[in-house]
């Protein structure tokens, strides 16, 4: 057996017997580390900061589309991506991150009807 062989043989076993969260976490490199260091930020997390922790998913999955599609309006294309676990169903997704003094953030407040409430606790979260 060559040397080649031998590692081309561990590589493969390596990869199949690792686990999936951190086959996740490779796959989105240094933008899931951003992220854990609060450089980027999720939709969610901004949700859960100024109090919508009580929002349905399927409310939150809509407030990130209308974030989405505010940061497509300004800056002409999607943002990055990150892999991560869903809250609830723990299944791996990829959701868009962001800066998290992005103005598509708070204009997705105030665009979707069921956030627009937390529109005035963002801007006071920004100012603090």
């Amino acid at each position: 057996m060559t040397a080649a062989t031998r590692t081309r043989r561990n590589t493969l076993h390596a990869a199949t017997t690792t686990s999936r969260a951190l086959a996740y976490r490779t796959l989105s490199g240094l933008i899931a580390a951003a992220v854990e260091t609060g450089r980027l930020i999720r939709t969610g997390d901004l949700l859960d900061r100024i109090g919508g922790a009580d929002l349905k998913d399927g409310q939150k999955s809509w407030y990130g589309r209308h974030v989405a599609k505010a940061y497509r309006n300004t800056h002409g294309g999607d943002t990055v991506r990150v892999w991560t676990q869903h809250r609830t169903t723990g299944k791996w997704i990829h959701v868009y991150v962001y800066n998290p003094t992005d103005p598509a953030l708070t204009t997705g407040l105030t665009t979707y009807k069921a956030t627009r409430h937390l529109a005035d606790r963002a801007a006071f979260t920004e100012a603090a």
